[in-house]
């Protein structure tokens, strides 16, 4: 491969965390084809799109052909999964093949999913079918156009391998892309065996590689608990603006630098509904759509028991109760973050304190009528056009919205509402990838090798402020006939 002969990985990861991995290859695939490959994202990494479509780009892309600056290894890590703890988890289907520093110089991990049976698989057959393969595909990249940190998806490509889910299925692996994997539950692995001095190494780690503003503070390791509340309840707001229901919030995968990570039972809802819940084995709605910012508090809860030991090392008490008074901060801090989301969305200018019942009365009404989240927002920039029509279209007692209507326009007096409008549809998507849109593409894919439905629905959610005529039935809800929606995790 005369391509990766000068190409370097770096992996700083296996060089200073030694404990966390376990040195592992991929297994072997009959016969690798790209379904997929992000272009932009190849270029933004320094690689070669052309190189990555071939044969042998194929197998550098699934973990068979590495170049010699690859060290291939599966990450370990603990977690809480619905409140209950494991305190060896780690990559069970996955590796990370290297580290790279990406053309604006930042480093990226490259890390396949799906990719075979490692020393973590607890029983599982370590593969990956094609549907979720292109199911966080089109998540992640959509995602990331509407501005929400996240993992990327670098190429999806088929094995030529049958995995056996219900009944057999096409093998696939995920090229995934993140700014790494560290996560709240790879602290907890170490905090939970009481190695201290590790938790200690995994911590410089993260701050020198996410936060090194943090490197010579007083206290940086109350810095990194502060760092990481601040972008995970950044984060979780930004979900929570565009109706996006993760779905499997549990510790290990909340992530450290404040991305999205792992779409496996996630689903973005139609109409609003604050008990929305997708997931086949979330039987109580732990993560449902509303508990969202509940489980965000208890998995930052969870970190700070993971550095409460470094945060004073002199003085135990002195840890409990710094790191009490952030635990105490996160309910008002992820408030302020979801109402500067929603103001925004509704062009709302320098936030007021009456905006909060200003925002809730509208999300009451929307419940009580069933409106669809994604379409009321992204029509709401008609009303300030004087054109009512589209967004009382969504309503069947129109009476409620109507008073809402006067009360925001109210609100935005004095202001050029034309301007307001055009912004706002730079805010609100058009287009996000609706459920059944979703699993129509990944049925033609794994039924009949049809991959036109994906890579048209990746071509709409990839552009979702830009609205087109042809486009229309991409805005469109699942009709009655597609009924309850119900995502799986781990397959």
């Amino acid at each position: 491969m005369p391509f990766l002969k000068g190409f370097q990985f770096d992996n700083s990861y296996a060089r200073e965390l030694e404990g966390l991995y376990v040195k592992w290859g991929g297994q072997k695939v009959a016969d690798p084809s790209i379904v997929q490959l992000n272009d932009e994202l190849a270029l933004e990494l320094g690689l070669n799109p052309q190189f990555l479509k071939s044969k042998d780009g194929a197998q550098f892309l699934v973990g068979r052909e590495l170049p010699e600056s690859s060290i291939s290894l599966a990450q370990a890590y603990a977690g809480h999964q619905f409140g209950g703890f494991a305190p060896s988890l780690g990559d069970g289907r996955a590796l990370l093949i290297g580290e790279i520093i990406d053309t604006h110089k930042n480093r990226r991990d490259v890390y396949l999913k799906g990719s075979g049976r490692t020393p973590f698989s607890r029983g599982g057959d370590g593969n990956a079918a094609i549907g979720p393969v292109l199911r966080e595909y089109l998540v992640s990249e959509a995602m990331h156009a509407m501005g929400v940190p996240t993992t990327r998806a670098l190429a999806a490509i088929t094995t030529g391998n049958k995995v056996r889910r219900d009944g057999l299925e096409p093998g696939a692996v995920l090229t995934r892309v993140a700014s790494s994997h560290l996560r709240v539950g790879t602290f907890q692995y170490f905090a939970a065996r009481k190695e201290d001095e590790k938790v200690k190494r995994l911590a410089d780690y993260a701050i020198a590689r996410h936060y090194p503003e943090l490197a010579n503070t007083d206290n940086k390791y109350l810095g990194l608990l502060q760092a990481v509340i601040d972008r995970q309840c950044a984060l979780v707001a930004k979900w929570v603006s565009l109706g996006f229901v993760h779905g499997v919030m549990n510790t290990d995968n909340t992530t450290i630098s404040g991305e999205t990570i792992d779409y496996g039972p996630c689903a973005f809802m139609d109409y609003y509904d604050p008990q929305a819940c997708y997931s086949s084995i979330d039987r109580y709605g732990r993560y449902c759509y509303s508990n969202q910012p509940l489980a965000l508090q208890w998995n930052l809860a969870r970190f700070a028991e993971t550095i409460l030991p470094l945060i004073d090392e002199e003085d135990k008490g002195n840890s409990y109760r710094l790191a009490g008074d952030e635990m105490d901060k996160i309910k008002p801090q992820y408030e302020a973050y979801w109402l500067a989301e929603m103001s925004v969305k509704l062009g709302l200018p320098l936030t007021q304190s009456s905006d909060k019942s200003l925002i809730e009365n509208l999300f009451k009404i929307l419940e009580d009528e069933k409106v669809d989240f994604t379409q009321l927002f992204r029509r709401l920039a008609d009303v300030l056009r004087s054109d009512k029509k589209p967004v009382k279209a969504l309503f069947i007692d129109q009476t409620k919205i109507d008073s809402w209507l006067v009360e925001w326009i109210e609100r935005l007096k004095g202001q050029d509402l034309h301007v307001i409008a055009e912004k706002m549809n730079t805010i609100n998507p058009a287009y996000i990838p609706r459920n059944h849109l979703v699993e129509a593409a990944v049925q033609a894919a794994t039924k009949e090798l049809d991959f036109e439905p994906f890579e048209q629905l990746l071509n709409v959610v990839t552009n979702p402020f830009e609205q087109r005529e042809q486009w229309h039935r991409f805005e469109q809800p699942a009709p009655p006939s597609f009924g309850q929606y119900t995502t799986f995790c781990g397959t």
